[in-house]
């Protein structure tokens, strides 16, 4: 450690307390990041618990010009939020409250920290829900929703984050602090400030308080698997989903054969509630206001597609444990661990395009690695397909190799390299493949403009300068 840094160090346990700044074993012991077992680099880890501390924090590592990077759950899978040898890490695990739930209002005010199941039970209690929804739910924290526009399961109705956020307080470089904590979903009063902080992955300011926009909790809750012959029935599946479920319509999940076998055969933890062997599997799901009459049309659309051939066979799920489970399989994503080393894209493309891209991937990881593993998963109904491959080697040069695949199908498609987990350090060389030279130059200007010494979340997004 330079003397800087101690020095800085120093200054940073005078304003904050001993407490509040981790050092030595006390940092190597966490968790450097999803999936990674190596020991966590930090300088220092800073743990505030107001918004105020993160201000402190913020403005002596902006005087030092030291940088700072912004760590949450931990759960992000762009590696964003790990920290490089000699940066101080800032968590926001402290920061765990919720300040106000507004029932009439239907909105709740919370801390950075907080996670989103906790959230999402307590909008439960008061007969209310926060739409969002991940397989990260018990460990990821609001403020890395927000700050990477986390998608989900239920995008398709309900939006991403920033479709949920009403407010929010952000801390920039300098220690200066952003207050537009609004609860209004009407507010044109001048440049919506909040949409700089959203998706902006810790690079522009700090999220510390977030006002969260809640729904009319639903009264009805159905949900099926459904099996389907091919990818044009898919496609017809969700246009009968849309058209006859309507609003209602939450989650249209499709898993790939690959996928569900996968997470349906030993030693996963769900047996297979439809046979294998069909080249597609589908969760669709329906939230509305009446159970009885909800469910009679849910199955009324099922057994309305049965007969038109759109699908082969479904398996309803009744009570709210059997719903549980059908989700479970879809959000059974550690059985990727079976596969070896393996590498995993979150991206976005016309749902018309899917399949010729999913073909032209498969065909050409298949010729250079003949025995590579590929599973297909994702939210189509929204335009984003997790796609995850193993081809026996996790090496950096591998690893390339499948990127300038994946990524290199998407560019002539239109389609995106993110479409829900970020950009991070891991995509950021591909950046420029999804967004115009002139986008990539007005980003930059952003940064400089809220940045100007680039102490936040440097290399993430971004080049750096």
């Amino acid at each position: 450690m330079s003397d800087l840094i101690g020095q800085l160090i120093a200054k940073l346990v005078a304003a904050l307390g001993e407490d509040t700044v981790l050092v030595g074993g006390d940092v190597t012991s966490r968790s450097a990041g999803w999936g990674l077992t190596e020991p966590n680099a930090a300088a220092a880890v800073v743990r505030p618990r107001t918004t105020d501390q993160v201000a402190t924090t913020l403005r002596l590592c902006h005087e030092a010009s030291q940088t700072v990077c912004v760590q949450g759950g931990m759960t992000g899978l762009v590696h964003g939020n790990v920290a490089r040898a000699g940066e101080i890490a800032l968590s926001l695990e402290r920061m765990n409250k919720i300040e106000e739930i507004d029932e009439l209002g239907r909105t709740m005010t919370v801390q950075a920290g907080v996670p989103l199941q906790t959230i999402q039970e307590k909008a439960y209690e008061v007969g209310l829900m926060f739409p969002l929804d991940l397989g990260a739910r018990g460990s990821c924290q609001i403020g890395g929703n927000v700050a990477t526009n986390a998608g989900g399961n239920r995008v398709i109705r309900y939006g991403m984050t920033r479709d949920l956020v009403l407010g929010l307080e952000a801390v920039l470089a300098d220690g200066t602090v952003i207050s537009s904590m609004f609860k209004m979903v009407k507010n044109n009063s001048g440049y919506d400030l909040k949409q700089l902080f959203i998706g902006s992955e810790g690079t522009l300011g700090i999220v510390t308080r977030v006002v969260l926009r809640l729904v009319r909790q639903p009264r009805s809750h159905n949900i099926a698997l459904v099996s389907i012959a091919s990818f044009d029935k898919v496609t017809g599946f969700l246009r009968a989903a849309q058209d006859r479920l309507g609003a209602d319509l939450s989650a249209f999940e499709v898993m790939w054969d690959d996928f569900y076998w996968l997470v349906t055969s030993p030693p996963a933890k769900s047996l297979p509630p439809l046979p294998h062997g069909s080249p597609f599997y589908v969760l669709v799901e329906a939230l509305g206001a009446h159970q009885e009459e909800d469910g009679e049309r849910f199955e009324r659309v099922l057994g309305a597609c049965l007969e038109e051939e759109l699908i082969e066979d479904a398996v309803l799920g009744r009570s709210r444990a059997e719903r549980d489970k059908l989700w479970e399989i879809r959000d059974d994503v550690e059985q990727m661990g079976r596969m070896g080393p393996i590498f995993t894209y979150d991206i976005g493309l016309a749902i018309g395009d899917m399949e010729a891209y999913v073909a032209e991937v498969r065909g050409r990881i298949g010729q250079r690695w003949p025995d590579a593993r590929i599973v297909v998963f994702g939210h189509l109904g929204d335009g984003n397909l997790h796609v995850v491959v193993g081809v026996g080697d996790g090496s950096r040069e591998a690893r390339r190799a499948v990127e300038a695949i994946v990524y290199g199908a998407l560019e002539s498609r239109g389609g995106t390299v993110s479409a829900e987990h970020g950009i991070g350090f891991e995509k950021r060389p591909y950046l420029k493949l999804t967004r115009s030279d002139a986008e990539l130059a007005l980003m930059r200007t952003l940064k400089q403009a809220l940045d100007p010494r680039g102490i936040l979340n440097p290399g993430r997004v971004l080049e750096p300068a």
